[in-house]
């Protein structure tokens, strides 16, 4: 598998981390003796959870903004998002003093909005979906002339992420199998190139949620196709890949080795056991990979990561979670 036909290279992740290195935190990895226990092998979690922001995402975001020439600053930049990338984004751009409007729909938990704002950039709520959105988007780039800087299918967006893996090879140099939440793959894309062009016989797995895995139901169609967006634990992970998707959904088909899929009730067992056997507050999307693991979903094989992307869950939310209530998020 070859990460050329999709134009990204490793000398390009290269570059990204070479550009964000002062910008963004080098995350651990972390042993887990719990899981290991479970599982019978060695298992580690690469702690994204601990990056500025509260997940990933800054590392694309931060990529996307540096690399913007002074007239591109001059505009602003605008996005869609689900919450982290918009958090992100606003981080970037408020690092770099320029201006940021982030759209989201209604779906979107209001402890991300409050996150986005914190950081200075002007939110607006538009329709039940990223679709929706994303037409706020598309007229703020059309009529007022802003940088759009989307979640996942951008060049710069894919090779910030992407510095995840080459830092998790430094890590774990023996790592044989690598889970990764999917959204519209902007993560696992990037990860996926940077560790296959070191070490190709290293096992990626994509993990997404039962309700709306827009990537997942577009490998199965063998093209992008529209999903409707529902509430769910993994919220994160919500929203479609784009019709017109030009490198994520090419890459995932190319580099990812295998796609899981989790339901609610593993997605809150894994943020209860992330909590009380790890001592981590996860969100349901950073907590896809322990939820696969704990219902058996992956083949038991070391040395296994499993990357825990984020940790902005409303603690509300999370602390009915971990009391073991049986939350209904189309309720909330």
């Amino acid at each position: 598998m070859s990460i050329n036909a999709s134009n990204i290279r490793l000398a390009d992740i290269q570059k990204a981390r070479e550009r964000i290195s002062q910008a963004v935190h080098r995350t651990p990895v972390a042993p887990s003796s719990a899981l290991s226990k479970m599982a019978g092998t060695p298992i580690f979690l690469k702690l994204e959870s601990q990056q500025l922001t509260g997940s990933f995402k800054v590392r694309g975001a931060t990529n996307a903004v540096l690399n913007l020439n002074e007239a591109e600053r001059a505009r602003g930049v605008v996005g869609v998002s689900t919450g982290n990338h918009g958090r992100g984004l606003a981080y970037a751009a408020s690092q770099a003093g320029i201006r940021c409007i982030i759209c989201m729909s209604e779906l979107v938990p209001q402890n991300k909005i409050d996150g986005i704002r914190a950081h200075g950039a002007q939110v607006r709520i538009v329709g039940n979906s990223q679709d929706d959105a994303q037409e706020e988007v598309d007229r703020l780039v059309n009529g007022d002339g802003m940088i759009m800087l989307p979640p996942f299918d951008h060049f710069d967006i894919i090779t910030g992420q992407g510095t995840l893996g080459l830092e998790l090879l430094e890590q774990m140099p023996e790592l044989g199998t690598v889970m990764i939440p999917v959204s519209g793959g902007g993560l696992i894309s990037g990860v996926a190139a940077a560790l296959k062009a070191r070490k190709p016989d290293i096992k990626v797995i994509g993990v997404s949620m039962e309700r709306g895995a827009a990537m997942h139901k577009s490998l199965e169609a063998g093209k992008p196709v529209m999903v409707e967006e529902v509430a769910t634990l993994a919220d994160s992970l919500g929203g479609g890949i784009g019709l017109d998707n030009e490198f994520t959904f090419r890459m995932v088909r190319e580099l990812v080795d295998e796609f899981v899929l989790v339901s609610e009730q593993e997605i809150a067992e894994a943020i209860r056991h992330a909590y009380w056997y790890e001592r981590l507050i996860l969100e349901g999307s950073g907590s896809v990979g322990i939820a696969a693991l704990l219902a058996g979903k992956v083949a038991n094989e070391a040395p296994l990561a499993i990357i825990a992307s984020g940790g902005n869950i409303d603690m509300e939310l999370h602390h009915r979670i971990i009391c073991g209530e049986n939350v209904d998020v189309t309720q909330r």
